[in-house]
């Protein structure tokens, strides 16, 4: 890749854990500076300070709570006049299953501002550094559960066919002015014990699907950089987004309920 980001930033939200760590670090050893978002005590500081040694990068940090829209706006006023940014990777987020009725209804407002309005809210502020530069770029983290809706999982799954629509929308908008939008839809990955242990309650066919956070943030990447407008990744994720587009939607969402009380009740 040719380096038209000398001197630019990449901001990653959630960076501190999981897969935006991986994310940061994937960019790091491209080249690119990192300003890291993530709530307090997720580690940005100590994340910062090894990936600037190791890659003889610029890193900093922004710690604040992006389900708060205040929060979002001083974030914004602190980046504007002292970063050239041309990537945002959306990655902050997270999900959960059960049965609805008995979820609290408080974690999942949460999710909602997190993955649906924090998405479009820092989306929205940072367009304008993005169309600054020649070429830029947005990457969306969705979900293989933005493809169908998932019984137990309906809230979450709700939210992240939401940021599907979200990039297709605004890459057809902005690619013509020169910010490329694209989303990638993980499966499940391990990236704490426990998610390992919820990934091991599912079916054989599920764990299809399983792959690392370092794997997944790299092929992303190079599959933005691509601008692919869909990326979805891993032999077994593809297997599973062609079944879903070919079964008849009854049975696909059968299939996901089965496998999801598996999860939960096993």
């Amino acid at each position: 890749m040719m380096i038209e980001h000398k001197g630019t930033y990449a901001v990653v939200t959630g960076g501190g854990q999981g897969l935006g760590k991986a994310f940061a670090e994937n960019l790091a050893s491209r080249g690119y500076n990192l300003i890291l978002v993530a709530l307090p005590g997720d580690g940005l500081s100590d994340a910062c300070k090894i990936l600037a040694d190791k890659y003889s990068i610029d890193a900093v940090y922004f710690e604040t709570d992006l389900t708060n829209t205040e929060s979002i706006d001083q974030f914004y006023e602190w980046i504007a006049p002292k970063y050239k940014v041309s990537i945002l990777v959306n990655n902050a987020g997270f999900g959960g299953s059960g049965e609805f009725d008995a979820s609290d209804l408080g974690a999942l407002d949460k999710m909602i501002l997190l993955n649906v309005r924090a998405t479009t809210w820092v989306t929205h502020k940072l367009l304008p550094l993005l169309r600054s530069n020649k070429n830029s770029y947005i990457l969306n983290v969705s979900s293989m559960a933005s493809f169908s809706p998932i019984a137990y999982k309906a809230v979450y799954s709700a939210t992240k066919v939401y940021v599907e629509y979200l990039s297709k929308g605004l890459n057809k908008e902005f690619k013509q002015r020169g910010v490329h939008v694209s989303s990638v839809h993980p499966g499940p990955m391990r990236t704490n014990a426990a998610v390992n242990e919820r990934i091991e309650r599912q079916t054989r066919f599920s764990r299809l699907g399983v792959e690392s956070p370092d794997y997944v943030a790299k092929t992303a990447l190079d599959r933005m950089f691509r601008r692919n407008s869909i990326i979805i990744i891993g032999k077994g994720n593809r297997l599973h987004w062609a079944l879903m587009k070919t079964l008849p939607r009854r049975t696909v969402m059968s299939l996901l309920a089965n496998g999801m009380k598996k999860e939960i009740y096993r």
